[in-house]
């Protein structure tokens, strides 16, 4: 029990690592505009209705890659056929994610894609039942 709680935990570490990494290099791609306030959310949500597709793009990446890796580390941690510690971690980021959606409005085909994307935490998961044949 307590190796599947550590995997949750650092499933969501590592999800939390790659989705920042792959979101920065989004940022340095679409920049906002030059002075502008990233902690304002009004300035975020002017961006988010004229942004490229690109820049929003990078964003359902970044969702995509921290899936597919936070499955993959959660369920070698957990190190059994069980589903729940990946089942767990997508849960906990694709309410992050509604979260986020909700906060700061965005294009439909976002929400869909963005939401999606963690069903990928199998993906991971599955890669490491692969491995384990």
């Amino acid at each position: 029990m307590l190796r599947q709680i550590f995997a949750v935990i650092a499933g969501i570490v590592a999800t939390s690592i790659i989705v920042g990494i792959v979101q920065y290099i989004g940022h340095m791609l679409y920049p906002l505009p030059a002075g502008s306030n990233s902690n304002d959310p009004e300035v975020i949500r002017k961006y988010v209705e004229t942004a490229p597709f690109m820049a929003l793009f990078f964003v359902i990446i970044s969702y995509a890659a921290g899936a597919v890796c936070g499955g993959f580390v959660a369920s070698k941690i957990a190190r059994d056929s069980s589903r729940a510690p990946v089942f767990i971690l997508g849960a906990v980021f694709v309410l992050i994610s509604v979260y986020m959606m909700v906060t700061i409005p965005s294009p439909f085909w976002f929400s869909i894609l963005g939401i999606g994307a963690w069903g990928l935490v199998f993906v991971g998961r599955d890669l490491t039942q692969k491995r384990r044949l």
